[in-house]
């Protein structure tokens, strides 16, 4: 059975979103406080968002760029398909935490991605750096434009619920749809339903 081109590329740019080539751009704390910032990644095969930082717990020992959340996506620009992310960064002290699963405000598990884990130092106790997100399906991204929360557990026995407002995700996907909106009409338009199967075959 010859799968669609459509649900390939779907499959494609979540692999790379979920790997080190896309889930490492744009840099997380290159970021702007309070608009979605854009940029080309592999070529221009793909543009990149990342939506205006926030603090989830106080910056680390004072550095910026610390101890935030933001969203992030990814358009295929040959496709117009699309990858949402929910991005956050972790430093702390203690013991590792090792973040492991996330899922909706309804206990529905959503796709986590572990990106990155940092040693700090241990001299007077450890300290550790941990980057994660998890995969925001399209259709989830579309039904929060109120407002959207993802738990997120750890090995440790950890747990944090993350907030994302409707502002931001609204200026989230408004970014994207103008992005998409700017691509061939072929790339733009949905993937067209496939046919109904034939019955006499």
């Amino acid at each position: 059975m010859r799968i669609p081109p459509a649900p390939i590329a779907a499959a494609f740019l979540l692999a790379l979103a979920g790997c080190a080539g896309l889930s490492s751009a744009p840099p997380p704390n290159a970021g702007s406080a309070t608009e979605v910032s854009r940029s080309a990644e592999q070529g221009g095969k793909f543009t990149a968002f990342l939506g205006p930082r926030r603090q989830h717990a106080p910056p680390f020992l004072g550095v910026p760029g610390t101890n935030f959340h933001a969203l992030r996506s990814w358009l295929d620009t040959r496709t117009g398909e699309r990858v949402h992310q929910l991005y956050v960064a972790d430093s702390y002290f203690g013991a590792e935490r090792n973040w492991e699963a996330a899922r909706d405000k309804d206990g529905k598990k959503l796709r986590f991605i572990a990106i990155s884990k940092n040693e700090i130092t241990c001299d007077n106790g450890c300290s550790y750096a941990e980057e994660f997100a998890a995969e925001l399906p399209e259709p989830l991204m579309r039904a929060s434009v109120q407002g959207l929360a993802v738990s997120f557990t750890a090995k440790s026995g950890a747990e944090q619920t993350i907030i994302e407002p409707g502002d931001l995700i609204q200026k989230q996907l408004a970014a994207v749809d103008a992005a998409r909106a700017t691509l061939p009409v072929a790339a733009a338009a949905p993937p067209p339903n496939p046919p109904p199967p034939n019955p006499l075959r």
